[in-house]
């Protein structure tokens, strides 16, 4: 067993059993998906810690619990198509991909798409599809989807989301007030997304998802 394999281990153990992930499936992915992969190289002994891992301008990897909460509460099924938006090196969407009939990993920075590319093809990870555009923005083209999560926080949440969700669709989304952050699961009935808290976590706010600023004379 390696080193990794270990911290693998340890960190379903410590970090998400005990935050109530209880759905075999999670818990089986968290233990398969190299993690050490979808971090920058000089990160990687802080792969399994229970923090958010940088990846530059404002930009993380969730930390395990965040995001295995976000995957609980959001009950990917083997039939639904996902849109991960900033998804940065891959490594959610990986994890959602041994969950989901597909996933759309949507990346604006040219230099994480292209890693994430490489790093989800060695891993033959091969129902997720790295499409390059504005992260506020959604991806329209592939949509509409039945699950949508974002890896990062948000001050506001472009309309384009909910536009871009199914009827019947779940979205997860970590919204910051300051330096309280709570993740709520939108769900949209008859059109409009509903929101309810699901617990609390913290990120920074993603480029792009800031609030828009009162114009004051």
């Amino acid at each position: 067993m390696s080193a990794f394999t270990s911290l693998r281990t340890m960190m379903v153990d410590t970090q998400i059993r005990p935050s109530d992930v209880t759905k075999y499936p999670i818990i089986e992915a968290m233990l398969d998906v190299p993690r050490e992969l979808y971090v920058p190289d000089n990160r990687r002994d802080a792969a399994y810690a229970g923090q958010n891992v940088s990846l530059g301008n404002r930009r993380v990897v969730l930390e395990p619990r965040t995001l295995a909460k976000m995957l609980d509460a959001l009950n990917i099924g083997p039939n639904d198509l996902v849109l991960d938006v900033a998804a940065g090196l891959g490594y959610a969407t990986a994890v959602a991909a041994r969950l989901a009939e597909a996933v759309v990993a949507l990346e604006e920075d040219p230099d994480l798409a292209e890693e994430a590319e490489t790093t989800l093809a060695a891993q033959d990870v091969d129902n997720a599809a790295v499409i390059r555009g504005a992260l506020n923005e959604g991806a329209a083209q592939h949509g509409p989807y039945d699950v949508i999560m974002i890896q990062g926080a948000v001050a506001e949440l472009p309309q384009a989301f909910s536009d871009q969700l199914k009827e019947g669709g779940r979205i997860a989304c970590l919204f910051m007030d300051s330096e309280c952050g709570a993740v709520k699961i939108g769900y949209k009935i008859d059109g409009v997304v509903n929101w309810r808290f699901a617990f609390n976590a913290g990120a920074p706010v993603l480029p792009g998802f800031e609030a828009e600023q009162a114009f004051t004379l």
